[in-house]
């Protein structure tokens, strides 16, 4: 029988373990950590009974991606919960509302929603095919050329050039909020593309948070992987791919830790050396004492709320962290999963999930600066939290090792990189060795929990077996 070995236990890995099971091979996970889930994870990181997610935590990816879509994760207890405002972001005059349903979001948009109809109406109205289409390898063939044209057009200009076109600055906030969270300038070309594809994600699907945390999809995941005969190792670290005894190995490691593991064809070690990482990420988790004493009513009622100010305010913190420098007013992203799920709550006390982006490896404590941006818009929020829990970028790399400094995306988000990952060609997932296969982050369609990554290796590697 056809053996398979999948190095890591993250989204990506566990769906690169259920494509091949259910292609009849026999998997075995591999997670160097003592318990599953690499970033979609739940833990008491402040006080008893109180559930905060180690990293992602509201997760769009996954209620769209065609193949957690296919599995039907219901049936293993995966619950999805929806919050009546998707996203707010606030500016110091207007705050920014999105919803999930979008005609009701264009109207209150008032002028700018005739604008924000263009753009995202064709995109919802043809969802699935849009994402089918987006998280296919890059260099493919277009199973839907319709979609893929509605996509490009509204990807491929700068975030900046569409921000122009809205004439209430809290709206342009809005776009500009989701847009960043690519992590990347926003006035490069195709900075666009991650902002077209949540929004479409929101208005088709929501960004609904699992019910329990973000450990419940893994251990949905988990038990599907376990109805198809897979079995998972925890606790071992796999340093050389030599070491596995298998016919199919499928890496979700970043190219730089893949080079360490195994020798590669010259070609590809070129292309892995110069694939280069992501800003950093600065999280912190609160234990707070009720709700959040936001200033307006939509930021209370929001499952995920954007703080930056304007759109240039936004775009100018993004850029000074590419640059390496830490903003003054850094984006910082908020959510409160607590609104919709009280089990994260306990006597009480709620969970409150905040980070911003820094520069990758940024060594200094940021709690003063977040906690700063949280009051300028919720006045007295320091005085309801009880409990802290921080991680900068080595405290996230040291959580997980593919968070090289903090970069939580799996790789910088250039115009280079986001068309090759983490090399060019219909096979950037092949790494040149025999039987060998990367499925992480830094592959297509690029980082979220959306598990494509893994299985657009799994695909790959079957083909491969046929052959």
């Amino acid at each position: 029988m056809t053996t398979a070995t999948v190095v890591g236990s993250g989204p990506n890995g566990l769906a690169a373990a259920i494509r091949l099971a259910q292609a009849g091979i026999r998997v075995t996970v591999i997670e160097a950590a003592p318990v599953p889930g690499g970033g979609a994870r739940t833990s008491e990181l402040t006080l008893p009974g109180v559930l905060h997610d180690d990293c992602s935590t509201a997760m769009p990816g996954a209620v769209a991606s065609p193949f957690f879509r296919s599995l039907h994760l219901e049936r293993h207890g995966l619950r999805w919960l929806h919050h009546d405002v998707v996203v707010a972001h606030p500016t110091d005059d207007a705050t920014g509302v999105v919803y999930r349903d979008l005609a009701r979001t264009a109207m209150s948009m008032g002028a700018d929603g005739a604008l924000w109809r263009r753009l995202f109406a064709p995109l919802t109205r043809n969802a699935d095919a849009v994402f089918d289409t987006a998280f296919a390898p890059v260099v493919s063939f277009p199973r839907h050329p319709r979609a893929l044209l509605q996509l490009g057009l509204r990807a491929a200009p700068p975030a900046s050039w569409w921000a122009r076109a809205f004439r209430r600055p809290e709206n342009a906030a809005a776009f500009a909020g989701i847009a960043a969270h690519m992590i990347g300038s926003l006035t490069a070309p195709l900075s666009s593309s991650v902002g077209a594809m949540l929004t479409t994600a929101l208005h088709a699907h929501g960004w609904p948070f699992p019910r329990g945390g973000a450990g419940a999809l893994t251990s949905a995941l988990l038990a599907e992987f376990a109805e198809l005969g897979g079995r998972i190792e925890l606790g071992r670290r796999v340093t050389r791919v030599d070491e596995l005894d298998t016919d199919v190995v499928v890496l979700t490691v970043p190219p730089r830790t893949a080079l360490t593991m195994m020798d590669v064809p010259a070609g590809v070690r070129h292309a892995w050396r110069r694939f280069r990482p992501g800003p950093g990420a600065f999280k912190l988790d609160l234990a707070i004492e009720g709700d959040v004493p936001w200033r307006d009513d939509a930021l209370r009622r929001a499952g995920v709320v954007h703080l930056g100010g304007t759109f240039a305010q936004v775009a100018r913190a993004e850029a000074d962290v590419v640059r390496g420098r830490m903003p003054g007013h850094p984006f910082v992203l908020v959510t409160q999963p607590h609104l919709v799920d009280p089990s994260r709550s306990h006597n009480g006390i709620n969970p409150l999930w905040l980070y911003a982006h820094v520069p990758n490896g940024w060594p200094r404590d940021e709690t003063e600066r977040l906690l700063a941006e949280l009051e300028r818009y919720a006045p007295g929020a320091r005085e309801r939290i009880l409990a802290v829990h921080t991680r900068g970028p080595g405290a996230l790399e040291a959580h997980n090792t593919a968070y090289l400094g903090g970069d939580i995306g799996g790789g910088a988000t250039t115009l280079r990189q986001l068309i090759a990952r983490p090399r060019m060609g219909p096979r950037g997932f092949a790494t040149g060795v025999r039987g060998v296969y990367l499925g992480g982050a830094s592959t297509a369609p690029a980082g979220g929990v959306h598990g494509m990554c893994g299985v657009n290796a799994a695909e790959l590697a079957l083909r491969d077996l046929t052959r």
